[in-house]
């Protein structure tokens, strides 16, 4: 099979980038089904864009480059942030509906923001977005969607990709498909933990695909973990909630933000957040695994529209939220690490383009609640419209394959599901919201024992891809964390908990090499560039 442009991934930076490929032949390979593997779709609080006066670009870059504690790249910042309204607009002409407020679109806080700048769709923005690209992706007949397959090695020759080879999950088969360009939109890694509210598919693919070919990749260590989900299970309960005024409590109903961040409260980061209910579990203060999200003071109104779906999520456990608390606890969320891009998408591998949250640089050390969904339109659309270009630009050439290196016969002696349960048993414990330099090497020595069973297991083949791909993540993310001195956004080291000013900048990994490239820009003076 070949193919103009090959996205690999089927969410809504893969599905943005896909209608910026008009007039091209197009493959969309996803491991799920498309439009409901990815996060976008369980996405319920909002998007972040400048609408109002009062607001402006450079308060939404400043919220941004402080959340994530001044490593973001600048420029990346300052594109998501200037078309992020452009694309928010571009959702309603493709048939999304957003609240509104006398004609204008309604906004509402959100961690870390100066200015409610949060646009929704009651609390199934994510899955608003995700109708209207399927929808509109539909007019489009050169589109060509493979569903159940998963992207298992990138061909690269003489740092060019020409597309990717394939299991297809149903039988086994492995096979390639060539392109002129490649988007990798794969989304995160939460399935490397325990505890996440990340869908089964999300199991660090892009990040190793393209580790293993020789792309760069920044500040994996970055691993946000959402302050809020149901207890102990991970299901998210969205930051929409303590937009709309929840407020957390521990077993002693004490609104304990106030020890945390006075003046924010629970509209603090998440970082913040996330650490404070962790805190206050760990001293004994927490209540069956986690701590009190109470709304039951919000107009009944207020619960049963904006916050529908966790109104309805909680009535399905037996919990009325307008008259009982929900009990929460932080969940593995979105990675602010991954692949290392330029403001056109590319990476350091010629015809490999990258959006979505498989991009790291653009959230630095914290990503803030409502960004992530603006950075799947924004970034998704200047991938497509890149990778269209240069696929213009260049012509097929197909490469010798070897696939009978990529089988394997899976006979041994482990059961695979296991093993991967015991990794995100190793990743929960000692690499998540507090590490230190014992509990990451004490991980690594573990996971490095577990690597050594890989190629004596037993189980589906998709899961031996998957095993894999974890293992490599969650060794990236420990080399990553152990590098970094320090405590920054959602990278909390229990033994240097200060963040200083030294390790301002990025790790960049690559080919087993760490690299760190200090920040220097000036927030005051980009400001005033933009």
């Amino acid at each position: 099979m070949k193919t103009d442009v090959l996205i690999i991934g089927g969410g809504g930076a893969a599905l943005r980038a896909a209608i910026e490929c008009k007039g091209m032949d197009v493959v969309i390979a996803t491991k799920g089904l498309l439009g409901k593997s990815g996060c976008t779709v369980m996405a319920e609080g909002g998007y972040n864009a400048v609408f109002k006066k009062e607001d402006s670009f450079k308060k939404h870059f400043y919220d941004t480059v402080k959340g994530g504690r001044f490593i973001n790249n600048p420029k990346l910042v300052e594109i998501l942030v200037k078309n992020a309204p452009k694309e928010l607009i571009n959702l309603e002409k493709f048939g999304a509906l957003f609240d509104r407020i006398n004609k204008d679109i309604a906004q509402r806080p959100f961690g870390g923001q100066s200015f409610n700048r949060t646009c929704y769709s009651g609390d199934r923005t994510g899955h608003e977005i995700i109708s209207s690209l399927l929808e509109y992706l539909s007019k489009y007949n050169r589109v060509k969607i493979l569903e159940d397959v998963m992207a298992v090695k990138l061909i690269v020759k003489n740092n060019r990709c020409y597309g990717a080879i394939f299991l297809d999950l149903i039988n086994e088969k492995i096979f390639p498909i060539f392109a002129k360009s490649t988007i990798l939109a794969t989304g995160g890694a939460g399935q490397i933990y325990k505890v996440t509210s990340n869908p089964i598919h999300k199991t660090g693919d892009g990040f190793a695909l393209a580790y293993d070919v020789g792309v760069e990749l920044i500040d994996m260590e970055m691993v946000q973990f959402h302050p809020t989900g149901i207890a102990n299970k991970g299901i998210l309960v969205t930051e929409a909630v303590r937009g709309e005024g929840g407020i957390l409590l521990n077993r002693f109903n004490e609104r304990f933000m106030v020890k945390y961040d006075k003046e924010r409260l629970e509209l603090s980061t998440r970082d913040v957040v996330a650490r404070a209910i962790y805190k206050e579990i760990m001293e004994g203060r927490g209540v069956n695994g986690g701590v009190y999200l109470d709304v039951t003071h919000l107009p009944k109104e207020v619960i049963e529209k904006r916050l529908e779906t966790t109104f309805k999520q909680f009535l399905r456990l037996g919990i009325d939220i307008r008259k009982e608390k929900m009990i929460v606890s932080p969940t593995a969320h979105h990675f602010m690490g991954g692949i290392k891009i330029d403001e056109y998408c590319k990476t350091n591998i010629d015809g490999l383009f990258a959006c979505g949250e498989v991009c790291g640089g653009i959230h630095g050390a914290n990503r803030l609640g409502g960004n992530a969904l603006a950075d799947t339109q924004v970034f998704g659309a200047i991938a497509g419209r890149e990778a269209k270009k240069f696929a213009e630009e260049n012509e097929f050439d197909i490469i010798d394959v070897n696939l009978d290196k990529i089988y394997v016969e899976l006979d041994g002696e482990f059961n695979l599901l296991k093993l991967i349960d015991k990794l995100k048993e190793i990743m929960w414990k000692y690499v998540s919201i507090i590490r230190s330099e014992e509990s990451l090497k004490r991980a690594y020595n573990e996971i490095e024992e577990l690597e050594n069973k890989i190629n004596n297991c037993y189980g589906p083949l998709q899961k031996f891809y998957e095993l894999k791909n974890m293992i490599t993540v969650s060794k990236l993310v420990i080399k990553s964390a152990l590098y970094r001195e320090e405590s920054r956004g959602a990278h909390y080291r229990e033994d240097y908990p200060e963040e200083r000013e030294e390790w301002r900048g990025n790790i960049i990994i690559r080919e087993n090499k760490i690299t760190f490239k200090k920040v220097d820009y000036d927030v005051e003076e980009y400001l005033k560039s933009i």
